[in-house]
């Protein structure tokens, strides 16, 4: 019997395993880096995150905010991108002897473009220091602005000491406000048109003849390469970053049919292969992120706002005892693509079990929770569907029946109660009083004294 008991119990705790909902994270996907964030543009959904709020160096991906600022002095006719701009001698000091470069010269002019596309596609540094005392007469005076705007933006964890990236101890951000930088450059579409450029020949300029400029990118140019071991096809950009502080890093995009999704990777490494080549772990987990984020969720209807979702009994209505509730809005998210939508949990949530008319169309209701397991994918109103007019009668019924149960009335009720009930114990001891003593009688005689003689 024992023995019995025993493979019972064990039966129904695989059974409730094999009835437990999959995790959202399909897999348990990790990435090997210090910080990542995987984003649907379109939703705004986070598909991923690891350590996205944490502070770490962002090395170049720095220039990502300097190409905003220089966008939006074009957009508020500050400069224009014809613009022609002359190094000056003070936009090389502080910049690294090994930095990356596009080999501007002290006194060479270019335009804005020009300069942009030179910072963007292979990350010159002496570009952004040109660029940043156009719009704001100094770097340092760019920097503050830098600082002005990531507030701006949100950004909680930002704080810029150069306009290009290289390395100070003050120079932080994380993937989260990395992310939203990127979202308000991306918002300008020469900024994602020259992320997404594999190469650029510069004009001829005062001092040098034309130079042709290759993506530091591996996702979208195998130029560096020589092998398209990281090219992704829907890769469309955005900026690479790399010091031996910050690791390497990588902020980038991809679009998929109607989706576009966008990546930030922080603190990867670069190591080496039993084969005996290397891998540059920003690209490999950015493509990594990218197949998670397209393979592993697709995007489902979850309500739609013609949809019926219960009836509400209603009171105090002679011509229906129901009205019907929908919700207020239709509910799109990403979820796990092998989600059926049977597997989804609706918890309704209604503001009372029965309500009183009148009721008017749109009145709400309720609420309605879609889920799947432990993640909630959001709470919409219901609403009703249609108005539920009042019964004079069956108002006016209900109003007297609320007045006689009203607490004082009781209490009055009570207390006359009393009342009558001690006269009618007074009279009662009264009458029985005069039965037991009887009444005292006088006899009237006519005697009225002796007359006087």
């Amino acid at each position: 019997m024992k023995k019995e008991r025993i493979i019972s119990l064990f039966l129904i705790f695989v059974l409730c395993l094999s009835l437990a909902p999959c995790a959202y994270a399909k897999g348990g996907f990790e990435t090997d880096a210090k910080a990542a964030l995987l984003v649907d543009v379109g939703s705004g959904e986070v598909l991923y995150e690891k350590n996205a709020h944490e502070r770490n160096y962002p090395a170049s991906i720095t220039k990502v905010m300097t190409a905003l600022l220089v966008l939006e002095a074009v957009q508020d006719g500050k400069l224009r991108l014809d613009q022609e701009i002359t190094a000056t001698e003070d936009a090389f000091e502080g910049l690294a002897a090994d930095g990356s470069t596009a080999n501007i010269k002290p006194g060479e002019t270019m335009t804005v473009e020009g300069l942009l596309n030179c910072m963007l596609i292979v990350s010159a540094n002496e570009a952004t220091h040109i660029l940043a005392e156009a719009v704001s007469g100094s770097v340092q005076s760019f920097v503050s602005l830098m600082n002005q705007r990531a507030e701006e933006l949100q950004c909680e964890n930002t704080h810029f000491a150069n306009p290009s990236g290289l390395h100070d101890e003050r120079h932080y951000t994380t993937a989260w406000d990395i992310y939203l930088i990127t979202r308000e450059a991306m918002k300008h579409k020469e900024f994602t048109e020259i992320c997404a450029r594999k190469a650029y020949t510069v004009p001829e300029t005062n001092v040098s003849k034309p130079r042709e400029l290759h993506s530091t990118n591996y996702l979208i140019s195998t130029w560096r390469t020589g092998w398209p071991g990281y090219y992704y096809e829907d890769a469309h950009g955005i900026k690479t970053g790399s010091t031996p502080e910050a690791g390497y890093c990588l902020v980038a995009s991809a679009d998929r049919g109607s989706r576009q999704l966008v990546s930030g990777v922080l603190g990867a490494e670069k190591v080496k292969l039993e084969d005996g080549t290397t891998d540059t772990k920003s690209f490999s987990e950015t493509i990594r992120l990218f197949d998670h984020g397209f393979d592993d969720f697709k995007r489902m209807t979850l309500l739609d706002p013609d949809e019926y979702i219960c009836e509400v009994p209603v009171e105090l209505s002679s011509e229906a005892n129901y009205v019907i509730v929908h919700p207020a809005e239709g509910l799109e998210h990403m979820v796990p693509a092998d989600l059926e939508p049977d597997a989804l949990t609706r918890t309704v949530t209604l503001n009372s079990e029965i309500v009183d008319a009148p009721i008017a169309e749109g009145d709400e209701l309720g609420t309605i929770t879609i889920s799947y397991g432990d993640v909630e994918y959001g709470t919409v109103p219901l609403l009703a569907l249609n108005d539920v007019s009042a019964s004079w009668l069956l108002t006016k019924k209900r109003e007297v029946q609320d007045f006689l149960a009203k607490p004082w009335l009781n209490l009055a009720a009570i207390g006359v109660a009393v009342l009558a009930v001690g006269v009618v114990i007074l009279r009662l001891a009264s009458n029985s009083r005069s039965k037991r003593y009887g009444r005292r009688r006088y006899r009237y005689t006519g005697y009225r004294g002796r007359k006087k003689r």
